[in-house]
């Protein structure tokens, strides 16, 4: 399942009499909104695609996080669970990246490790590096 989203954010001053090209002032109004055309304007905003891992892979996401940092079986873990709200520092978290690619047979660079924040992108991180990974 993939999803899409986007914004267009404009930002106008109600200020009288009009600003010159070389003045600046405070933000008044903030508008959200479409373009006339319906789409929303891509080229200033922020496009982010997701794609949802598995459940099952959630799932054992889940169970290596609360094993590497020792939590009860009990314990709250969802796909949004932050690794430093759940009182993960950064040797925590590079240890449960390792510990992700020795189940998962991956390998996680360093540059991605880094970009993991939640149980969630940890998931769609190992889905995306299984699926590229050759068959053996």
């Amino acid at each position: 399942m993939a999803s899409v989203s986007a914004a267009s954010v404009a930002f106008r001053a109600l200020s009288k009499p009009p600003l010159k090209s070389n003045e600046t002032s405070r933000l008044k109004i903030v508008s959200l909104g479409w373009r006339k055309n319906g789409f929303p304007s891509l080229r200033s905003s922020r496009l982010h695609v997701s794609c949802a891992a598995k459940p099952e892979t959630v799932d054992k996401v889940c169970e290596i996080v609360r094993k590497q940092l020792a939590l009860p079986a009990e314990a709250d873990l969802t796909p949004e669970s932050k690794f430093s709200a759940i009182g993960a520092d950064s040797l925590d978290t590079v240890e449960i990246v390792m510990a992700l690619e020795e189940e998962f047979g991956i390998s996680v660079e360093e540059e991605s490790s880094q970009n993991i924040t939640t149980v969630q992108e940890a998931a769609d991180l190992i889905e995306k590096l299984v699926q590229k990974k050759p068959e053996a």
